[in-house]
């Protein structure tokens, strides 16, 4: 992002959109006074000096919550602001209790922050706020939109590895997989024997995505764009053990250990689309958010993977936990289907939480159908034969 851009977006005015041009905020900017109020409950536990010091350094410009840094006199926290539509309270104590068990296995996580009842969940109306110690490292990518490639291979290689590390530590959390909700990450299709079934249980759960693909030709678009790829994936992914993932690892959801080129992951951010689904699933995620270029998707009609970054982030990941043939073949089917459900969760969220039509259409259109539909195209299979001929010359 240019100089100009980055301010906007620190300003709490403009922030990242679906393509490469800043737009309004989806949610009013966090302001001093408010994060005063919010931290004023954590005067025991915060050890950051008092709140009425507090004040904003910096905005997120990520587009769908509200966050920022707050500075005190000796310290400074991160502080992030969910509308009760969008994250639940208990939804959130899971994801923390999850960054929890994380760290306790070593895992770089940036510790979240108890307020003097040790609630880690601060609720005022329809908001709910969560308070985090700061993060380890440079945030190098921090003004960079979400799903941005990386700016090097050293780069897309330390990710691979810091992503097996953490599916290492992740390994045995015990907590079953989240109920659908809007911007949720999950397999519950993807990984189905059943996925028309499970589809169709999913819109009957979620009264708001059924009125958001009301007008839509769900169950037609599904058949055509997605079902033979999950009738392929499902029954790999079934062979396999679910355990929780990140839910979207990219560049922007790390931390660095230096500005430059050959930096690596110091730090993970950002649990608040980790859910149940499968290692493999997770890996694939990393992969269709870090290596394919989907920003141009709209602006140009076409976008290529970078396969040397596609090898790079695997050959990280398998220095530190090999993929077997299963996991492999597993990884090529699921691919083009990784981005499905979370896609669906975004249609609801664009069309009923903060009726954005023109959003909700990019959404459906562009993420639900278009990523599929990529992977059918010239660009994605050659993808899809690159990582085949990997696999084959295990």
């Amino acid at each position: 992002m240019n100089g100009e851009a980055t301010m906007a977006g620190s300003a709490g005015g403009l922030v990242h959109g679906m393509g490469r041009e800043l737009c309004e905020a989806d949610w009013p900017a966090l302001t001093n006074d408010e994060v005063r109020a919010v931290l004023g409950r954590f005067e025991r536990h915060a050890g950051s000096g008092s709140s009425r010091d507090a004040a904003i350094s910096w905005h997120s410009p990520r587009p769908m919550s509200a966050s920022a840094i707050v500075r005190f006199a000796d310290g400074e926290v991160f502080v992030k602001r969910h509308h009760v539509a969008v994250r639940a309270p208990e939804r959130l104590r899971v994801e923390h209790e999850f960054a929890k068990y994380l760290r306790a296995r070593g895992q770089p996580l940036p510790k979240v922050l108890g307020d003097d009842r040790g609630d880690t969940v601060v609720q005022d109306g329809d908001f709910i706020y969560e308070v985090h110690e700061s993060a380890t490292g440079v945030d190098l990518y921090r003004d960079v939109p979400s799903w941005y490639p990386f700016a090097s291979l050293d780069h897309a290689r330390s990710a691979g590895r810091a992503l097996a590390s953490f599916h290492r530590a992740a390994r045995d959390f015990p907590l079953p997989a989240s109920e659908p909700s809007v911007l949720m990450n999950s397999t519950a299709i993807v990984a189905s024997g059943d996925p028309l079934g499970e589809l169709a249980r999913l819109v009957a759960a979620r009264p708001a995505l059924a009125r958001a693909v009301a007008q839509r030709s769900l169950v037609e678009d599904f058949a055509r764009y997605h079902l033979r790829a999950i009738e392929k994936a499902a029954p790999l992914l079934g062979a396999l053990v679910p355990q929780w993932g990140h839910g979207d690892w990219h560049a922007s959801n790390l931390t660095w250990s230096s500005m430059g080129p050959e930096a690596v992951v110091a730090g993970v951010l950002d649990l608040g689309l980790a859910n149940r689904t499968f290692a493999v699933y997770d890996l694939a995620v990393a992969l269709e958010r870090s290596t394919v270029d989907w920003l141009d998707l709209a602006g140009t009609g076409g976008v290529a993977a970078d396969l040397k970054a596609v090898d790079a982030m695997l050959d990280g990941y398998e220095q530190v936990q090999p993929l077997d043939e299963v996991e492999l073949v597993a990884l090529v089917a699921v691919l083009p289907v990784v981005h499905l459900e979370y896609a669906l969760s975004e249609v609801e969220y664009f069309a009923e939480v903060v009726r954005s039509p023109a959003n909700a259409e990019l959404a459906y259109d562009g993420y639900f159908i278009g990523h599929t539909r990529w992977f059918e195209e010239a660009a994605g299979s050659v993808l899809i034969d690159h990582l085949q001929r990997r696999a084959r010359w295990r």
